[in-house]
């Protein structure tokens, strides 16, 4: 294992690795049930913000602009904790969820509401 990866994997310095757009991967989970809320991109401005106010930033890849979860919902994902993966190219933000705590812009808690029957082949609403 090469120095520089042993130091990004095994070492403490925090350096998420950003893509050729400059966003790296957030998977947002709640604190009190671990459930994973939403998957969403940030750049160095929303990881930046996000650290300095302890509220999520995300970036929007279709609006082209930061985005504070909750400025238009009420839905304020107030930060717990911020983990790295193995090599530091996906973070996971522990949130306590705000207002009537769903993530979801379809009204649900979670993004994450239907699965694959594999039988079928079609999704399947989990509520």
């Amino acid at each position: 294992m090469s120095a520089d990866k042993a130091a990004l994997e095994e070492g403490a310095e925090f350096a998420p690795r950003f893509d050729a757009n400059g966003l790296v991967v957030c998977v947002t989970v709640e604190a009190g049930t671990r459930e994973i809320l939403m998957v969403a991109y940030m750049n160095q401005l929303a990881l930046d913000k996000t650290i300095e106010t302890g509220v999520a930033h995300y970036w929007s890849r279709s609006r082209n602009a930061l985005w504070r979860k909750g400025d238009t919902s009420g839905q304020v994902q107030r930060v717990i904790s911020l983990a790295v993966d193995c090599d530091q190219d996906a973070i996971m933000l522990t949130v306590e969820p705000g207002g009537d705590r769903k993530a979801c812009h379809t009204g649900r808690k979670s993004c994450f509401y239907r699965r694959l029957d594999f039988n079928s082949g079609r999704l399947v609403f989990m509520e």
